[in-house]
C-alpha cells in the first residue's frame, strides 16, 4: 500500500523543487492527503457498522447491527481495516490492485472507491497521472479566485487565460461524459441489462462502476456485474479509448500554453497557493466541480441502496 502511493505523494515535492515553491508542493500534498484521510474514514465506519438488516436472531444479541461488522468478500487475514484502507488507495491511485470484493461492501463503503475514481484519481493518484489531474483542478481553484476579486487569475507565476480555462475545462468534462453517457446506455438497452445479477440500486451502481473503472484507467470492479460479454466489451473498450486518450490532448495543450508563457512577478492581487486558504480551496474544487457532476447518479445507485436500507430496518 505504502509502494502505491510513493511515487505519486512523490512528485508533489518535485513540484514544489521544479516551481521553487516547496511550499507549494507540500500544499499540494496536503489537500489530497485530507481528502485521502475522508475517504478511508467513511470507507471504514460503513463497513465497521455492517449492515443493520443482518439476521435479528443474530442481531438481538449485539449492539451492533452485524457484529465484527460487514466482512462478507473480505479476507480474515486482513480484516475489515486493511480491506477499506486498501480499497481507498487502490481507487484513489490508478492501480486497480484488489485485496477485498469492492461489489461486496456496504453501499456508502463501496461508494469512496467509485467517487475516488471519478474524482479522477487526484488523491495522490499514479505515476504523474494524478499529479497533473489536481494541477488541472488548482488551475480552476485559481481562476475561481480570480473571479471572485475581480482580477486576471495566475498561477505559478503565469497568468490564466480563455484557452487554459477552456483545456481545463475538457479535462473535467470529457471523463464524466463518457462514464454518465456509456451507463445511460447500458441502463437502456436489454444487452447492458442482461449482465446485471443483483437488481435495482446495486445492479445500477455495478454498472456505473464498470464504467468508471474503465474511463479512470483503473481495473478495480464490482464484480457482480457480468462484463464479459460482447456488448459490455465493446462499449468499455470504447470508454476506455475515448476516455484515456482524448484526456491526453487537452492536458498536453495546457502545458504547452503554460510552458510558452512568461513568468509574471507577484503582486498584491497574486493569490497565494501554499496557504491553508489554497488548501481549503482546492479542496472545495475537487468536491465541487468534480464530484457534484456525479451526485445525481450516485444518488441513484449507492446512496438511494444506503436509504433503502436503513429504511427497511
Amino acid at each position: 500500500m505504502f509502494c502505491i502511493f510513493a511515487i505519486g505523494a512523490g512528485l508533489t515535492y518535485t513540484l514544489g523543487r521544479m516551481t521553487g515553491s516547496p511550499a507549494h508542493g507540500w500544499a499540494v500534498w496536503s489537500a489530497m492527503a485530507i481528502l485521502f484521510l475522508c475517504g478511508v474514514t467513511v470507507a471504514y465506519w460503513a463497513e465497521a457498522k455492517g449492515n443493520p438488516l443482518y439476521p435479528a436472531t443474530v442481531a438481538q444479541h449485539s449492539s451492533a447491527s452485524q457484529p465484527g461488522g460487514n466482512m462478507e468478500g473480505k479476507e480474515t487475514r486482513f480484516g475489515i481495516v486493511n480491506s477499506a484502507l486498501f480499497a481507498t488507495i487502490t481507487t484513489a491511485a490508478s492501480c486497480g490492485a484488489v485485496n477485498s470484493m469492492h461489489d461486496s461492501f456496504m453501499p456508502l463503503g463501496g461508494l469512496v472507491p467509485m467517487a475516488q475514481i471519478q474524482l479522477g484519481e487526484v488523491v495522490f493518484g499514479g505515476v504523474g497521472s494524478g499529479l497533473y489531474g489536481m494541477l488541472v483542478y488548482a488551475v480552476i481553484a485559481v481562476f475561481l479566485a480570480g473571479l471572485m476579486i475581480g482580477r486576471t487569475p495566475e498561477y505559478l507565476g503565469k497568468k490564466i487565460e480563455a484557452f487554459d480555462i477552456k483545456m481545463a475545462s475538457l479535462v473535467i468534462l470529457i471523463p464524466p461524459l463518457i462514464i454518465l453517457g456509456g451507463t445511460a446506455l447500458a441502463v437502456m438497452v436489454d444487452a447492458g441489462k442482461a449482465g446485471v445479477a443483483n437488481p435495482g440500486a446495486h445492479g445500477f451502481s455495478e454498472i456505473l462502476y464498470a464504467f468508471s473503472s474503465a474511463v479512470g484507467n483503473n481495473g478495480s470492479a464490482f464484480a457482480g456485474l457480468s462484463a464479459n460479454t460482447p456488448f459490455y466489451n465493446t462499449a468499455l473498450g470504447f470508454a476506455m479509448f475515448f476516455g484515456r486518450i482524448w484526456l491526453m490532448i487537452p492536458v498536453l495543450a495546457l502545458a504547452g500554453s503554460m510552458a510558452a508563457k512568461k513568468r509574471i512577478p507577484s503582486s498584491i492581487g497574486t493569490m497565494a497557493t501554499h496557504t491553508p486558504m489554497f488548501i481549503w480551496l482546492l479542496i472545495g474544487t475537487v468536491i465541487l466541480v468534480g464530484a457534484l457532476t456525479f451526485v445525481p447518479a450516485l444518488g441513484l445507485g449507492p446512496v438511494v441502496e444506503h436509504l433503502t436500507m436503513i429504511g427497511a430496518h
